[in-house]
C-alpha cells in the first residue's frame, strides 16, 4: 500500500502534530508517513516533539518578511516540495493562507479547527459557542480553500458544554477529542488522494 508523505504545519506547541506522528508510528498501515514539520515560529515547542520523533523540521520565521506573506509562503512551499509532501496537515498552523498558497496545494491540505463548522470560523470559538448559549461544541476537519474554515468538512467531532465552563476548560476537554479525530480524518482525506 502506498503511503502520501506527510508535511505537518504548526506554529506551537504540536499537540495534533503529536497525536498524528504517534497515529503513524503505531500503524504500519496507516496511509501517510510523516516528511516534514515546519513552523512559522523557531521557538515552537512542537519542533522538538518531532526532532524526538525523527521527523526532519524546518523553522521558517513569518516575522522576518514583514507584511509581504506571499515570500513567507514561496520559503514554505520551496522547504513542502523539498520533502516530496504529497498531503499537507495543518496542525495550530496560525498563520492565514493566502490564495497563492491554497491554490499550489488545494485538494492535498487539510485542517482541524476548534467549533462544530460552520459555525464559528475563526477565533475565540469557545468563548463564542459559551457566549450563544450553545450545549456543545467540538472539533472539524476539513479541506483548506481560500475562504477561512470554509472547506469541504472531512470529519467532526462533538464536546457538550458544561454548566460553568469557560473558553479554557472547555478548550481543554476538547484537544483530546481532537487527537482521536484527526487521525482519523487524516486518513479519510490520504484515501480520496490515492484514489485520484
Amino acid at each position: 500500500m502506498r503511503r502520501l508523505k506527510l508535511a505537518i504545519l504548526i506554529s506551537g506547541r504540536g499537540s495534533n502534530m503529536e497525536a498524528l506522528l504517534k497515529a503513524i508510528a503505531a500503524d504500519p498501515d496507516y496511509p501517510a508517513v510523516a516528511v516534514l514539520v515546519a513552523s512559522n515560529r523557531p521557538d515552537a515547542a512542537g519542533l522538538k516533539i518531532a526532532e524526538a520523533a525523527d521527523v526532519p523540521t524546518v523553522a521558517i520565521d513569518h516575522r522576518a518578511y514583514g507584511k509581504d506573506r506571499v515570500a513567507f509562503e514561496k520559503e514554505l512551499d520551496d522547504e513542502l516540495r523539498r520533502s516530496g509532501a504529497e498531503i499537507i496537515a495543518l496542525a495550530g498552523f496560525m498563520r492565514v493562507l493566502t490564495p497563492w498558497f491554497v491554490t499550489r496545494w488545494e485538494g492535498r491540505m487539510i485542517n482541524i479547527h476548534p467549533s462544530l463548522l460552520p459555525k464559528y470560523k475563526g477565533l475565540d470559538t469557545q468563548q463564542r459557542a459559551i457566549d450563544a448559549g450553545d450545549n456543545e461544541a467540538g472539533c472539524t476537519v476539513h479541506w483548506v480553500t481560500s475562504g477561512v474554515d470554509e472547506g469541504e468538512i472531512i470529519a467532526q467531532a462533538r464536546v457538550p458544554i458544561l454548566p460553568g465552563d469557560t473558553a479554557d476548560t472547555l478548550a481543554a476537554r476538547t484537544l483530546p477529542t481532537e487527537h482521536k479525530l484527526y487521525p482519523e480524518a487524516l486518513k479519510i482525506a490520504c484515501a480520496k488522494i490515492l484514489q485520484t
